[in-house]
This record gives structure tokens, sequence and C-alpha cells, in this order.
């Protein structure tokens, strides 16, 4: 449910109305905006008696919302939400006129790794350093990831750099250490519904990037986003990441339709990660291509100066040189829509 009140709406009118939603026994959740000011209810498992708040001063109108997601949807905010990444004087947004690009390996394996290719994406022109310190794998011998070593890593990449750094929090232990380290916490796929992690990553102040779930619907991955906008933390950037289909051209199936659909119905910036979603480096730049030109607000690239010898997905991940490529078709495809890179 939502009370839309008047534009100018004062803050003893808003904060009436939350302390009545409160003696009703339900959560209030305000919102100002740049046409209406709302105030969202959560915690209701039938219908709210409407009249005890139609009659407070400064509302106009009491609003049951249709869909089973309240915080994230349309209907609560009709604004874009743009998360800020990042301290003042090194922020970057997600959303909005820009489209951010994050670029780097799957998985930290050394320094002289991460360094060798964060110089060639920070040239080419991403913002943001993607890479993972833990990795859950589907084998348990495969490479799991350096841990702490690998967030250090990060951190002297950002450093150096002046990137901003996205990565991994697998569980909740794993979580501590990625908020130390990490501008933007990573929710996986695997951990999509993980529900506990995201209520407690919904008590971070960090910006989360929640990725699709490999068997998820579009309405399962906003329902998760609502655990973490529920629990107090408003910057959840979506990631469409590829879906389980029967083909076996390609790993997974990256559902670029999702990215009008979750634009329609919500107001949270949405990214997609060709690499992961068609696991062959070839597919990657075309891909990319779409999703820019499909509305995508950004997108999350595996780049690699040796995926021969890269220790997770070299086969997805792209040259150096095939990104700077990739960041000048993806800029001229942004300017006929009317966005930047």
């Amino acid at each position: 449910m939502l009370v839309v009140l008047e534009r100018h709406a004062t803050p003893e009118q808003v904060e009436a109305v939350c302390t009545e939603v409160r003696k009703m026994g339900l959560t209030p959740h305000a919102l100002p905006g740049a046409q209406r000011t709302v105030v969202g209810i959560t915690g209701n498992l039938g219908m709210v008696n409407a009249a005890r708040l139609e009659v407070l001063a400064g509302v106009i109108e009491v609003i049951h919302v249709t869909q089973p997601f309240k915080l994230v949807s349309r209907e609560f905010k009709r604004e874009d939400t743009i998360v800020q990444v990042g301290p003042p004087g090194n922020r970057v947004e997600v959303g909005g006129k820009k489209v951010c690009v994050m670029a780097g390996p799957c998985a930290v394996e050394s320094r002289e790794q991460a360094f060798a290719v964060a110089e060639r994406v920070k040239a080419a022109g991403a913002k943001i350093f993607r890479g993972g310190a833990f990795k859950p794998r589907t084998s348990p011998y495969s490479f799991q990831g350096l841990g702490e070593e690998g967030l250090k890593i990060l951190a002297a990449v950002r450093e150096k750099f002046g990137l901003l750094v996205v990565t991994e929090a697998i569980d909740t232990e794993s979580l501590s250490q990625v908020e130390e380290y990490a501008d933007i916490i990573q929710i996986g796929a695997r951990n999509m519904q993980n529900f506990s992690l995201l209520k407690r990553v919904g008590k971070s102040k960090k910006p989360i990037l929640l990725k699709r779930g490999m068997s998820a619907t579009l309405q399962e991955l906003l329902m998760a986003a609502e655990y973490i906008v529920s629990e107090g933390n408003p910057d959840v950037i979506l990631c469409e990441r590829g879906v389980r289909t029967f083909v076996d051209h390609t790993r997974n199936t990256l559902d670029l339709s999702a990215i009008p659909f979750v634009e329609r119905t919500s107001h949270l910036p949405i990214i997609a990660d060709p690499s992961h979603g068609t696991g062959r480096r070839e597919k990657v730049l075309p891909m990319s291509r779409a999703a820019v030109a499909a509305g995508a607000d950004g997108l999350l690239i595996e780049v690699h100066h040796k995926p021969e010898e890269a220790l997770s997905d070299g086969q997805e991940s792209i040259y150096p040189e095939q990104f700077a490529t990739l960041m000048q078709e993806i800029s001229g495809i942004a300017q006929v829509i009317g966005r930047e890179v």
C-alpha cells in the first residue's frame, strides 16, 4: 500500500503518517520524490484500513499496490533510482543517463595479474574493477579464490588506479570482510535466494549488486531485491546474467528482454553480464552491444590479459584489446539512444 502526500508535504505531516502506520502494527517507508512524497507500507497480510490514513493532513490518496514486491516497484517510486558508488571525489553513478562499465578478471589470482588487467581496463574507460576473492564453484576441486588476500589486492587496485571495486560475498561469514574492502557487494546467482544473506546485506551501508539466479523468474529476482530494500538498504543494482535453457551453443541464455521488463516494472537500475550470460568469448562483444541498445544501465565484463591461463572462466574472458573495442562500440550505441558511457 502507498500513502501519497502533497508534493510539498511538511516533515511533520510525513512523520504523522508514519506514526499512524506504526500504530497499526505495520512498517512505514518514507520516500520524498520530485513529483510527490510517498509513504510505502509493508508488513500487512491483508487489506489495510485506508480511512485511518486518508483523514491525515497532507494525504492525497491511499493506493493499494498490485505487485507482490512493494518497495522496488514503479508503483512505489516513479523516478529511476540512481545508485551512488564510492566516496565523494571518486563517485560513480549506476543508473540515469550514463552506462557504467565494470570490468576485470573472474577471479583475482595474483597482484601482478590484477594490476595488469586493471591498467588496461582503466585506460579503455572502465569505472569499476570486478574480481572475485571468494569463488563459489561447481566443483570442490576448482580454484576457490584467494580470500582476504584477494580482497587486499583489490584494495591495492583501487589505491593505484582509482577504480572502485565490486566483489562477491558468498556467505554471511565472508560478508564482513567484503564490506571492509569493496565498494559494491555482489550477491551471486547461486545466492539470489539465500534469504538470510539478503537480509544481512539489507543492513549494509554498501551498494548491492544482485545477480539473477540461473533458473529464477524476474518476479523472483525482484522479490529477492525486496528482501534487501525492506531491511533498509535502497542501493540495489540488478544484474541479468543468463538463465538455464535447453540450448547448448552457449553456457546460459542471456535474457535481454529482462532489461525493458525490469525498467518498466521497477525503479532499480539493471545491468547485463554477457560474459556469464553466454560463456563464450566471441559472443561477449555482440551481446554487450545488444544489451546497451536494449537499455541496460551498465555492463559486467570479464577481462583477462592471459585468459588461456586463467584459473576461472578463461573461455568467456575477453582480451584487453577486445575490451577497448567493446568500449568504443557501445559508446556509439549509447549516443544513439541518448546516453553516454
